[in-house]
């Protein structure tokens, strides 16, 4: 019997524990905590962030698009840390409940106090104290930020100073480790610095260098390039040896140099206006002549004006007249009307300033006229009249006595005022007689010579040639001439190159 009772209350207390398991399993459940990582302030997703519970349960790590879930999790209360190397390790307390699912989100900030500041940039070229160096400098620097992650943040500026310790030349938020500086200035010293900054610490400066710009060069060269719809103006030695004396963002074109002025004159567009301007042979002390009466006429690329011998005014057209203006844009003065309403194109100021040379055209371009007059407005000698064909290109020889001109023998006309056989004639105003000097200097057949000039001692012409068919590469050739006006065999001097002046 006591047996029986024994085995009776074992069997009633094993009914009881296996009840209270039950009834214990029942009441632990658990709970989702879900999530993303973004970057604070730009809420850019951040993948690979550990995550992890303390209490420890799971530990694991963001997805591409910063997200996480932890699944499972025993209910309770925990601290959820967010940790990622670069960035300010951030927790959060999250109570999870019975069967609750809870989302937190996690904006991390960039630990600045791991980033390192980038070294001291270290100046390439010019070298220190380098000289002679021409009006455009490749500017370039050595300069790696230790902090992988910050290479797109390095960037750089620029610091130049002159003599005076003046800033003549400042540019930020430069990407690359060089820059081109240009439009420098003869015989200046400059200074050099660059600045690395990394957005985060204080910016670095480099040493400062200085370099010298050659002294300004007697060019006796000048001509124009295309740079897209605009020309600019190139000063050179016969040697090749140049620079740019304008730039491209604004067109200029028929560069003429005076000695006595120091000056270069030129055409440039100004508000769709044709106008003088003058600068030094260095390019600085840019000044505009005329304003009040425009340099207008036909295709504006064919006018031209002429300087007087010493310097102090200046010919140019307007249409049907001929006025002369000095070279500070005073004293504008009417010198020369046409009778028959042609427009003037060019014109030509002899040395002694007793003649000058006219080219007058009809509006189509055609009808050409080429005479000289007095500064009365006389006329002395007619050099072309009735003659079909493009004509023009006036320049005197130094005595007055000779004039250069060209002429499209073809006698071809057509809208868009083609030329197709031109050559350069020289014209004899004491004997009335005129050499083609195109022939005598192995002219290319199916090319034309245009723009001749003759050199300061009238020994030798330069002129540009090209193709007839207009959109052919012009260059700059030179013949020189014997005794008896014949011509050796053309040299060239300068490729991509028109609207040549040497003086």
């Amino acid at each position: 019997m006591k047996t029986l009772l024994y085995s009776l209350f074992g069997s009633l207390l094993f009914l009881f524990c296996i009840s209270c398991r039950e009834d214990l399993v029942g009441k632990v459940t658990t709970g989702t905590i879900t999530g993303k990582v973004v970057q604070k302030g730009t809420n850019t997703p951040i993948p690979n962030v550990k995550i992890f519970t303390s209490p420890t349960t799971q530990t694991i790590f963001t997805s591409a698009d910063g997200t996480f879930k932890l699944e499972n999790i025993p209910i309770g209360d925990y601290s959820l840390k967010a940790e990622l190397t670069g960035y300010l390790s951030t927790f959060q307390g999250v109570n999870l409940k019975t069967g609750q699912s809870v989302s937190v989100i996690f904006e991390l900030s960039d630990d600045d106090s791991l980033n390192s500041p980038p070294p001291i940039p270290l100046l390439l070229t010019p070298v220190d104290q380098a000289v002679d160096l021409p009006t455009s400098v490749n500017l370039t620097w050595n300069c790696t930020d230790p902090d992988k992650g910050d290479s797109l943040k390095l960037k750089f500026k620029i610091i130049v100073k002159n003599s005076l310790n003046n800033i003549v030349f400042e540019k930020e938020n430069i990407k690359t480790k060089s820059y081109f500086l240009d439009n420098l200035i003869f015989g200046v010293t400059y200074f050099w610095q660059v600045v690395a900054d990394d957005t985060v610490n204080t910016p670095v400066y480099s040493e400062i260098r200085q370099f010298k710009v050659s002294a300004t060069p007697n060019n006796r060269f000048h001509y124009v390039r295309k740079s897209g719809s605009n020309y600019y103006i190139v000063s050179s030695t016969e040697t090749g040896e140049n620079f740019q004396l304008t730039p491209n963002s604004v067109n200029s074109w028929r560069p003429k140099l005076n000695n006595e002025a120091g000056l270069i004159a030129f055409l440039r567009t100004v508000s769709g206006n044709t106008q003088i301007f003058t600068t030094k042979k260095d390019g600085s002390d840019l000044r505009q002549v005329t304003t009040t009466q425009a340099v207008l006429g036909y295709n504006y690329e064919d006018l031209d004006f002429s300087w007087s011998t010493n310097g102090s005014e200046l010919l140019y057209p307007s249409f049907n007249k001929l006025y002369k203006i000095n070279k500070d844009g005073s004293g504008l003065t009417l010198v020369y009307t046409t009778t028959d309403g042609n427009f003037i194109t060019e014109c030509d100021w002899s040395n002694d300033g007793s003649k000058i040379a006219l080219k007058t055209n009809d509006v189509n371009g055609y009808n050409a006229k080429i005479f000289v007059i007095d500064p009365l407005g006389n006329i002395l000698t007619t050099v072309l009249t009735g003659q079909s064909g493009a004509a023009g290109g006036l320049n005197f020889s130094v005595t007055g006595n000779q004039l250069l001109y060209t002429r499209d023998i073809s006698g071809y006309e057509s809208a868009n005022h083609r030329q197709l056989d031109s050559r350069i004639l020289l014209y004899n105003l004491t004997t009335n007689t005129t050499v083609d000097l195109s022939s005598l200097s192995e002219k290319i057949l199916g090319s034309n010579d245009l723009d001749p000039r003759f050199s300061p001692n009238d020994a030798e012409i330069i002129f540009m040639n090209t193709s007839n068919d207009g959109i052919s590469e012009k260059n700059i050739y030179k013949i020189t001439l014997t005794a008896e006006g014949t011509g050796y065999p053309r040299r060239l001097l300068f490729n991509t190159a028109e609207m040549p002046d040497w003086e």
